[in-house]
């Protein structure tokens, strides 16, 4: 994987091999990264990467000068390669090993942007919880917006707050707003 843009722009970071994960292309990643420039200043926003995986997502976060990201992901290596890069390139990434679902319930933080990238193979009624766990607990500021990204297989749009998807290839972005 390659961060986009920002401080480390072009920079390849090597995950290790045994890491349980299916990492955001850097086509899909880039498009999103396109539609987030016009909606959000990254330097100002608190942002939550869930089902973080290899943190993909959260270093390009912090490339373009975001120091205030929170990444949960229930695999310990996982959370070790993160905490690895940030040591290394000086980010400021909280990594936290978690079940995702048991941190939405009892996380008392509000975020602007929540990121969720979970298995591909998740039914409809896990998708949901997602939604309803960020939406009961009200994790996101006014304004914020959730994204999760899924199959093309997968259609989120009968949702509660779903506001739009964009696909690249095989993957989806559904976004959800108050």
């Amino acid at each position: 994987m390659r961060i986009i843009s920002g401080k480390y722009k072009g920079k390849r970071l090597i995950a290790p091999k045994k890491l349980p994960v299916r990492p955001t292309t850097d086509f899909a990643k880039e498009a999103l990264f396109n539609i987030l420039n016009n909606r959000i200043t990254f330097s100002e926003v608190t942002f939550l990467d869930l089902f973080t995986g290899t943190g993909n997502i959260s270093f390009e976060f912090a490339s373009r000068g975001n120091n205030y990201i929170t990444a949960v992901d229930a695999d310990y290596s996982c959370i070790q390669f993160i905490k690895k890069i940030n040591d290394e390139l000086g980010f400021e990434i909280t990594a936290v090993k978690a079940d995702v679902f048991s941190f939405l319930d009892k996380s008392k933080q509000t975020f602007d942007v929540i990121f969720a990238d979970p298995p591909y193979n998740f039914d409809s009624g896990q998708f949901e919880r997602i939604v309803k766990l960020v939406f009961k607990n009200n994790l996101l500021n006014e304004n914020g917006f959730l994204i999760i990204e899924h199959s093309k297989h997968t259609d989120l749009s009968k949702l509660h707050n779903y506001s739009e998807s964009r696909r690249y290839g095989g993957s989806v972005f559904s976004f959800f707003q108050l």
